[in-house]
């Protein structure tokens, strides 16, 4: 819906979200297009069945993370962390990684390797600077966490680069259980603040202890990963979910039920301790499968609270009515929809394909959606000139 205001790169860049919202949803639907539809086009230096994981955690869900993060910290510490030409080129490196992981051997590696190392040294770099410069001692860790992410990212390529495959599903759990860690510190955060903004005279508390418990516990979780401890990793992993559970049980008001904008925030926070449920049960061998681990967590979590968020943000941020119009609400269903029907084609063998294109065709659309309704804003600078 075009704003009266015109397009502007220096709107574009101004600030974290926007750049990486659009870019991160643009690429969730070519990535998932040409991977469910026209795999053969895979012909880069990374197996395809690797890019495919690579990218909807690093490429996509890690990203939109980053636009969050750069936007949160501005104001967490009154300090924007970037914008601008650092900013643009912060999504340039973000373009280098997706295109070389798309090109032959050597080329490609080197090109997406040097690429990402540079974009998480700048965004790790940036999120540090304004925290300490601000004295935001409660936000230290994230820099750590996010630069964690960016290590497991390198990692991962530089392994599959040099043929050892035995460790990839390791690094991609690290990262899976960074994002979850940096999914719940977030979390804990928003959907309390957001519950409180939206119900008049309702106190919702933050959980700092169960907070610094799931920190905990994630760290041994990640441990335990490369320690082959699969008990110690399902007994954290149960912990975690179990405390997500009790802050929403906490959180949870009955009028958010007629919210959207609170109640998708609601259904990804226990999709995502569903899925760390379902990461318990698999580390135990009840679960045989790794399709379950990932796509539970990776769209029952983490997709339904990015659609959540990058509406609810996207709406306050650029200075719009925080209320759910009709396209807000179709991509929450398609959202929805997509995620069940993905958890069905994968219980469902017989019938895979037919679920599976569905599924992905509700993606798409959602993404879309998404694109229509905020990316004409997102080019343009806020009516009352705020970032």
């Amino acid at each position: 819906m075009p704003a009266a205001t015109p397009f502007s790169w220096s709107a574009f860049f101004s600030i974290g979200f926007r750049p990486f919202y659009a870019l991160s949803c643009l690429w969730g639907i070519v990535s998932i297009a040409v991977w469910v539809y026209y795999p053969t086009a895979l012909t880069g230096w990374l197996p395809a069945y690797y890019w495919h994981a690579h990218e909807m955690l690093w490429g996509f869900v890690v990203t939109i993370a980053a636009g969050f993060l750069l936007t949160a910290s501005a104001n967490w510490t009154g300090h924007n962390p970037l914008r601008g030409k650092p900013l643009a080129l912060l999504a340039l490196f973000w373009v280098f990684i997706r295109l070389g992981l798309l090109l032959p051997e050597a080329l490609g590696f080197y090109l997406s390797f040097t690429a990402g190392l540079a974009f998480y040294a700048l965004l790790t770099a940036a999120l540090a600077r304004v925290i300490m410069l601000a004295g935001n001692r409660r936000n230290l860790l994230m820099p750590v966490f996010v630069g964690g992410l960016g290590l497991s990212d390198l990692l991962f390529l530089w392994s599959a680069y040099q043929n050892h495959y035995q460790v990839l599903s390791q690094y991609l759990q690290t990262g899976l259980l960074l994002m979850c860690l940096v999914t719940l510190l977030i979390g804990r955060r928003v959907i309390p603040f957001f519950t409180s903004r939206a119900i008049p005279n309702r106190e919702v508390p933050t959980h700092l202890r169960t907070g610094m418990a799931q920190l905990a516990l994630t760290v041994v979780a990640v441990a335990s990963v490369w320690l082959a401890w699969p008990s110690a990793q399902a007994f954290a992993l149960m912990l975690i979910a179990v405390l997500a559970i009790i802050q929403a049980w906490h959180w949870w008001s009955a009028p958010a039920r007629h919210i959207p904008l609170l109640w998708i925030l609601y259904l990804g926070w226990l999709g995502l301790a569903g899925g760390l449920l379902v990461t318990a049960a698999q580390s135990l061998d009840l679960i045989h499968n790794p399709a379950w681990s990932a796509h539970t967590i990776g769209m029952a979590g983490f997709g339904l609270l990015i659609i959540g968020m990058i509406t609810r943000t996207a709406l306050g941020h650029l200075g719009l009515p925080l209320k759910t119009d009709r396209s807000i609400f179709t991509m929450y269903a398609l959202f929805i929809g997509a995620t069940l029907l993905r958890l069905a084609a994968i219980a469902f063998t017989a019938a895979r394909l037919p679920l599976l294109h569905m599924a992905s065709l509700a993606w798409i659309l959602c993404l879309v959606l998404y694109l229509w309704r905020f990316l004409p804003t997102l080019l343009r600078p806020r009516a009352d000139g705020k970032l």
